[in-house]
């Protein structure tokens, strides 16, 4: 386990777990498998009147709000299906709940994320999601440097291909916080906060 440490004030940040992107083919893990282990951290954290936080990315129907600029790869482009960014079933529906809309690759630029966690007085985030080297690896780097501890949960995000989930699971995570499964960051919160 190389998880250390999860803080008295730690939320859990679940990163695009919607409709549209969880039906995408995903490897090492399907999106059903990070959704459930997902939900595990949730309700574990829910448990312990600690935050969750459901980001979600959606554009305007016109894609006024997209981010711009020329990549080799090209835009995502053209209109989505209605519902596609509808935060899945199993994780929406908790009053208690954030959720932060946002339209770029990172939870943090654009949106009002670091305001509501620095609010609650939250110092580290525990992180899922797909996709493992856009959503998830973008937020990381944000988190760690508005100097946020960051906890990556690797068996509880995924990516389009299992390179792209490795990569940053073994080369730029751990220059950014610290990573363990699942199971091991429920047992140190139950260890630490009960």
């Amino acid at each position: 386990m190389t998880v250390t440490a999860l803080d008295p004030r730690t939320a859990l940040v679940v990163i695009d777990l919607q409709a549209g992107i969880v039906a995408a083919p995903t490897e090492p893990y399907t999106g059903e498998e990070v959704v459930a282990r997902s939900v595990e951290l949730a309700d574990a954290f829910r448990a312990r009147d600690l935050p969750v936080v459901l980001v979600r990315v959606s554009f305007a129907a016109d894609g006024a709000d997209a981010v711009p600029g020329r990549t080799e790869a090209g835009g995502a482009g053209g209109p989505r299906p209605e519902g596609w960014d509808v935060v899945v079933d199993e994780l929406a529906g908790h009053p208690g709940d954030i959720t932060v809309t946002k339209r770029n690759w990172g939870a943090f630029h654009g949106t009002g994320l670091d305001v509501q966690l620095r609010r609650r007085g939250v110092t580290q985030i525990v992180l899922t999601g797909i996709a493992t080297s856009i959503g998830v690896e973008s937020t990381a780097r944000a988190a760690h440097e508005h100097g946020y501890h960051v906890t990556l949960a690797t068996d509880a995000m995924s990516d389009m291909s299992a390179e792209a989930h490795q990569g940053s699971v073994e080369r730029i995570f751990p220059r950014l916080g610290e990573t363990g499964t699942t199971r091991e960051i429920l047992e140190l919160l139950a260890r630490t906060h009960d």
